[in-house]
């Protein structure tokens, strides 16, 4: 399954998206948050892995 953001724990820092080589991950700059593009997420982990705040998880 492809990656979940928290919206409560994300801060919109962009590692994730920097990290993300399928390039599925933007923010989303009204609200401050990321957001998986859920087609282009290639269920790697690269952004769970690099977020600070541990907030978006590649789930099962």
């Amino acid at each position: 399954m492809p990656a979940l953001v928290n919206a409560d724990e994300c801060s919109g820092c962009g590692t994730c998206v920097d990290e993300c080589p399928s390039e599925a991950i933007t923010l989303d700059e009204e609200k401050g948050i990321a957001v998986v593009d859920q087609d282009e997420c290639v269920e790697c982990g690269a952004c769970e892995e690099a977020c600070p705040n541990q907030a978006i998880k590649v789930t099962e």
